[in-house]
Formats: structure tokens, sequence, C-alpha cells
């Protein structure tokens, strides 16, 4: 049985409204995510759970497959996990990816060998995944009066080269086995993987900066 795409776009986002549909190269955010996992010839189906009827209409047009969510899943509080979650209620599947609707910059290529590294480790997720800019184990903590110390004080002073290799999830994708999820509801699994996805594909996208950033990094690329 093949994967499902499952790709959440709920419409009212507060920080960048109406940031799923945002235009890039006269071309919606979605419409790139819907395309780039319909070129992957991957999936069985490409699903955009949304509440929204323009979102909808818009999925519709590109070829995706419209799962109306309840209006419950579509409020600030909801989650990625409840999104998918309840996708999965009505189609039964081994396996399925969480494209983020904003991951307008991901190839087909990365997508494709996403999904091999996934098949070949076969762990319970595999998160796609950046460095940090900076190493978390150097943060500091500030207080009201501007003092500040080292959050893990066992790396003062200890070289770069010597911290431990971090990575962070980047809002791009997740690929997940649909018994071991429903179980866990996370994907933050006890059986959880990493892929490293080209960072000029990387743009989590919530602020009109971010947006002005993916902007950037596409006309760049093309």
């Amino acid at each position: 049985m093949k994967p499902i795409a499952i790709i959440p776009a709920r419409g009212g986002s507060k920080r960048l409204p109406r940031k799923n549909i945002l235009p890039l190269n006269n071309k919606p955010l979605l419409a790139h995510v819907i395309d780039i996992a319909l070129n992957s010839n991957i999936f069985e189906k490409v699903i955009v759970s949304t509440e929204d009827e323009e979102i909808a209409r818009v999925a519709g047009e590109f070829g995706a497959e419209v799962f109306i969510r309840n209006s419950k899943l579509a409020q600030d509080s909801s989650t990625v996990v409840e999104v998918c979650l309840d996708v999965l209620r009505e189609y039964k599947v081994d396996e399925f990816c969480c494209l983020y609707a904003t991951s307008a910059l991901l190839s087909v290529t990365t997508l494709k060998e996403s999904y091999r590294e996934f098949r070949t480790r076969k762990p319970s997720v595999l998160m796609g995944v950046s460095n940090y800019n900076y190493s978390p184990v150097q943060a500091l903590t500030v207080d009201n009066n501007g003092d500040a110390s080292l959050l893990i004080e066992e790396y003062r002073g200890v070289q770069s080269q010597y911290h431990p290799k971090l990575r962070v999830s980047n809002g791009s994708l997740y690929w997940a086995k649909e018994q071991s999820f429903i179980k866990e509801k996370t994907f933050y699994s006890k059986k959880l993987n990493v892929f490293d996805v080209p960072e000029n594909e990387v743009c989590d996208v919530d602020t009109e900066e971010d947006y002005k950033k993916l902007l950037k990094k596409y006309a760049d690329r093309f």
C-alpha cells in the first residue's frame, strides 16, 4: 500500500494572515507543496486538511483531495498531531507523510530521498531537521536586570568541536508509521530518526519577515 501525504492548512493564521496561500511565483504556497507531493509519485493520495473554503478551492484546483476538518481543529491551540490523527481516522494506511503547507522550497528529489531513508532505516518517525544557527549548549538565561548566565554550565569553556551533535525540527516534513503514530500521538517518537533537509529548501513561515526570506531563497534558487 502506498503512503498518503497530509498537508495541514488552516485559514486562521494570526501572525501572518492567509500564509498558506500567499503567492510565490504567481502560485499559492500550498499549490507548490501539492505539486511537489504529486510529482514525487510516492503517494496514493495527497490530502489537504482545512476548514477554509478558499484553501479548499486552491487544494482542489491543484489536484489534492480535500478533507474538511472540524472547526474545533482550526483554533490557535490546535496541533498538527491532532490534525493528522483526524485524517487517519478516515484513511487507513501503513505510512504517511505530513508536509507543511508552506514547505514550498522543498524539492521532489529531497522528498524522495527522505522516503528512501524512512523505508531503509525503518523508524517510527523520520523528522525533517536543520542545524541550529548557534549551538544551544551556549544559551544564556537573562533576568529582568539584564544579568546573564550559562543555561548549561557543564559546557563552560568547552570548544565547539566537542559540543554534542544537535538538530531541530524545521517545519518541513514528518514521515510516520500510522500504527505507531496513533499509539504514541506524537512525532517525537521513542523510535525517532532525523533527515537533514538542505538549508536552501527550508523556510518556516510564521511572520512577514519569514515570508520575505522565503521569496529571496526562491529567487536565489531559480
